[in-house]
């Protein structure tokens, strides 16, 4: 073990009990590959799955799972029409399980997530029987200010980009606190606590994954 993993497995276990202090399920694993299996572990087969744009679960392979005769998954990328992409999005708050990731989380597991049409972070704090969270170790910084800080000024601008959209961010590199039409940052989710126990399962990863 060199001294980054001895350095995020320590911060892993540490976190892992922060997350299960606020109702969560929570696992540290070291590879992608440990991840998706952990997952297909908890996601009973028959589940009906949906999800965001997340793209942890992509780079993982999770996606590649579910997307198999063994889960129904409403792929939202299929949609012939806005209107059939729509209608798939809002299966997501009655589906068994949502998949998804978090634009930073801190130490002691306070989840910030932003948003610009608010679909994802809206399941994330109501509906789905299940949330599921892909998180790369490079996204667990010391303090929600600095989780805050992250999801606006690295995760959001990256985004942007990612998306091809029009904000100050994708030209300067960091948030402007815009009122643009595409501002990714429209909508901010604060996720300190779960009322229902064990509704958000967490797998931390010793990898780095999405933005």
């Amino acid at each position: 073990m060199d001294v980054r993993e001895m350095r995020n497995e320590a911060l892993g276990k540490r976190v892992v009990k922060a997350l299960e202090s606020r109702n969560m399920e929570a696992y540290y694993v070291k590879t992608k590959e440990e991840a998706v299996k952990k997952a297909l572990e908890l996601i009973p087969k028959g589940s009906t799955i949906n999800m965001g744009g997340s793209a942890s679960v992509r780079e993982c392979g999770l996606i590649d799972a579910v997307c198999s005769d063994d889960y129904v998954f409403y792929d939202r990328d299929k949609a012939a029409t806005v209107e059939e992409r729509h209608e798939i999005a809002l299966k997501a708050f009655t589906s068994d399980w949502f998949l998804g990731s978090v634009n930073a989380m801190s130490e002691d597991g306070v989840i910030i997530n932003i948003d610009g049409n608010a679909n994802r972070i809206a399941a994330y704090a109501f509906g789905p029987k299940n949330v599921l969270l892909i998180v790369g170790m490079n996204k667990v910084v010391k303090t929600q200010e600095d989780a805050m800080s992250r999801a606006r000024n690295e995760a959001g601008p990256i985004n942007a980009q990612r998306f091809g959209i029009n904000t100050p961010c994708v030209k300067n590199g960091s948030c402007f606190n815009c009122k643009s039409d595409d501002c990714i940052c429209a909508e901010i989710l604060v996720t300190r606590f779960s009322r229902i126990k064990n509704r958000f399962k967490i797998i931390l990863v010793d990898e780095p994954l999405g933005f």
